[in-house]
């Protein structure tokens, strides 16, 4: 790497010591830094303020983490934070269920409900048709008792009649409010006893009274049946979603076919019984036959299923083609004889249709019947599945959450144990660079662990310093290996401490020889030759200040030199690797060390002649390059040497390096002779800047 010139002091006091034991002081001299540095570090790696300076620590966190530290689960905050999260995490779509599942639940009841409402409406409706059949079958048998004044055949008995009807009007749950127009009059019926007092009033004067008239009666008992239809229409909700509405609407429909039927077979019974129909009766049979003939065709659209109904009974009864003729014979409305058995014939034939429609009524109420116990099974199914799908629900979001809690508890744990581990590591691998940064340049360190190779560079222009102990290997020679250690522990660490004040890079040491260079790794324009110049000065001057710590009464005196030129840096090897530098201006700066000018002390121990160099004037030996650099920038004093034979070199030009020119040393606080106790152990600066968090 270079040449080290021995003199020839050197030469001849290689007889008075072992050079094992010289070997063994450099040995115990780097266990002792080392051990001392480890030392440092570890009484400082605890500090959690210490900064990583790795390749992978020097990385920052990606944009949208800046508060990653506050949900972090190993921290205290971060731990509730991650815990409220977790948990909320599966409490949303638990509540969003049970939500759900309630709103069903409640819509499920709310369709029981109507389900239920239908149920009571169909019941209503259901006691309405009773009654109102009831009440025409009741006007059939006395419109025909009075159109034959009592003298002929009754189909029923009347008093039994009266019977049924009052046996239909008992049963009905409820009385809806009823008005009844006879007479020109309207009478509102609220109870059912009122309406009872006066249906048996009306009864009693039919029978005893002998001018009663058909007219009376169907008016009497038209108005009754069409107030309670018309109550029966406003019972049914055709606006229900559940279906039975078409049932409803085609058994009141149904109903007033029968009605209007009825209607018109006393028009045609009074036809046949008299032989004409006069012009205002004859316009209500032709009505009424329309109205029941259309109820009849819209009750069987609503319900498909009585199409089938009543074409059997177009093929079953006996007299239905009959009946149609008969209607044909009214609608022409000839004159004609009176015949009372064509009548009664008629009366009857009516009498059978009208019970044949009303078991197709009965039919169409079984199927109403049927229908809502249906809905009423399928809204009790859905209401017991939402309860208990809500309970099941409220059931297990507790278990849930508690295996989500245990869960979330297990991650703190294991992030908790992980972010101790992760520390450790970090602090034992902060302890492992600030080595490796002692090692190498921090730079270069960081680019040998990012891309596991570092190329050789070439630099044009840096500026190379050497200094050497004036006498050392005499005082080695008469030192203990131990005394030796911490004599060279000591200028070490004064060296390196005024050093941190300048742009350099320390290289290493060997023995006494201690090597500095600047304008490396990073380059610093030609800043590299006035660092080199002041921070020699400073080396001079710091060590008159030093005294060999085993031998009080000596000053140590230093010989230096330097030299600017170009070199070659790069790593060296793979096992403990070093910066190294290679070139001329390496052995150039050291032969400027070695031919300083010196003189030499004899004195006597133990009854031995011992010869020490002691350099006379404190100077430092550049060359002709340094020089001129220096005379570039200003600001330094050198003083010509001359030429001097430089072995490898020849003849060389070179200078002393005297002052600065009315310049303040920046460490002018370093020469006041406390700032290094003998007795107390620094730590080098730039261990300290490493540790800065704004170093990088």
């Amino acid at each position: 790497m270079y040449t080290k010139i021995t003199q020839k002091d050197r030469i001849q006091s290689n007889k008075l010591f072992d050079p094992v034991a010289l070997y063994a002081v450099f040995l115990t001299l780097a266990e002792m830094s080392a051990n001392s540095k480890c030392n440092n570090l570890s009484a400082e790696g605890d500090d959690a303020s210490l900064r990583s300076l790795s390749s992978e620590d020097v990385s920052q966190a990606p944009r949208g983490y800046c508060c990653a530290k506050s949900i972090n689960p190993a921290d205290g905050r971060g731990r509730k934070l991650h815990l409220l999260q977790m948990l909320i995490l599966p409490f949303i779509p638990i509540m969003a269920l049970i939500v759900q599942t309630a709103i069903i639940l409640d819509n499920i009841m709310v369709y029981r409900n109507e389900v239920m409402d239908i149920e009571s409406q169909v019941t209503i409706a259901t006691e309405l048709g009773k009654v109102v059949t009831r009440m025409q079958l009741e006007r059939s048998e006395v419109a025909f008792f009075v159109y034959t004044n009592g003298n002929h055949y009754l189909r029923t008995d009347l008093e039994k009649r009266f019977e049924l009807t009052n046996e239909a009007l008992k049963n009905m749950s409820s009385w809806p409010p009823v008005v009844i127009q006879f007479e020109g009059k309207k009478k509102l019926y609220l109870d059912k006893s009122t309406f009872q007092n006066d249906l048996v009033q009306f009864r009693k004067t039919l029978i005893q009274s002998q001018e009663s008239s058909i007219t009376d009666v169907l008016t009497w008992y038209t108005s009754v049946n069409a107030a309670m239809l018309e109550n029966l229409t406003n019972q049914i909700k055709e606006t229900d979603n559940s279906g039975v509405w078409r049932y409803l609407l085609a058994f009141k429909n149904l109903l007033k076919s029968i009605e209007s039927t009825g209607i018109a077979s006393v028009y045609g019974v009074n036809y046949f019984g008299k032989g004409f129909l006069m012009p205002l009766n004859y316009i209500s049979y032709i009505t009424h036959d329309a109205i029941a003939k259309d109820l009849l065709n819209t009750s069987l659209n609503y319900v498909p299923q009585m199409k089938k109904e009543y074409k059997a009974l177009a093929v079953t009864m006996v007299n239905y083609g009959n009946i149609k003729h008969k209607n044909d014979i009214i609608l022409k409305n000839i004159r004609r004889t009176p015949n009372y058995q064509e009548a009664l014939e008629y009366f009857d034939s009516m009498a059978t249709y009208t019970d044949e429609l009303r078991k197709i009524q009965r039919t169409l109420r079984v199927l109403i019947k049927d229908y809502v116990n249906e809905n009423l099974h399928v809204a009790a199914s859905r209401e017991a599945l939402g309860i208990a799908i809500l309970i099941v629900v409220l059931a297990v979001s507790p278990v849930i959450i508690w295996l989500v809690r245990n869960a979330v508890a297990t991650i703190q744990l294991y992030a908790a144990n992980l972010a101790k581990k992760a520390k450790e590591l970090k602090r034992e691998k902060k302890k492992s660079d600030l080595l490796l940064f002692q090692m190498l340049p921090p730079s270069v360190a960081t680019q040998l662990k990012q891309t596991r190779q570092v190329p050789a560079e070439y630099y044009a222009s840096v500026t190379v310093y050497f200094s050497d102990i004036v006498g050392f290997t005499e005082i080695a020679a008469v030192s203990t290996p131990l005394e030796v250690v911490t004599f060279l522990n000591k200028i070490y660490k004064q060296f390196d401490a005024r050093i941190e004040c300048y742009d350099v890079y320390k290289v290493e040491t060997i023995g006494d020889s201690y090597m500095v260079a600047s304008g490396l790794p990073v380059k610093n324009g030609n800043k590299h030759v006035t660092e080199i110049a002041s921070m020699a000065l400073d080396l001079l001057s710091g060590s008159k200040q030093f005294k060999i710590p085993h031998r009080k009464s000596e000053r140590l005196q230093i010989r230096s030199g330097a030299h600017t030129g170009p070199v070659v840096a790069g790593i060296v090897g793979s096992k403990m690797p070093r910066y190294c530098l290679f070139g001329d201006t390496v052995n150039t700066a050291s032969r400027m060390e070695s031919t300083g000018e010196g003189s030499y002390l004899l004195f006597f121990y133990a009854d031995c002649l011992f010869i020490v160099a002691s350099l006379l004037a404190s100077k430092i030996h550049i060359s002709l390059e340094m020089k001129k650099a220096l005379d570039a920038i200003g600001g330094y004093r050198t003083e010509h040497r001359g030429l001097i034979d430089v072995k490898g070199k020849g003849l060389m030009d070179t200078y002393w390096l005297t002052c600065k020119e009315g310049g303040i040393n920046r460490t002018v606080e370093i020469e006041n002779p406390t700032y290094f106790p003998e007795d107390e152990d620094n730590e080098p600066v730039f261990i300290k800047r490493l540790r800065n968090e704004s170093y990088f």
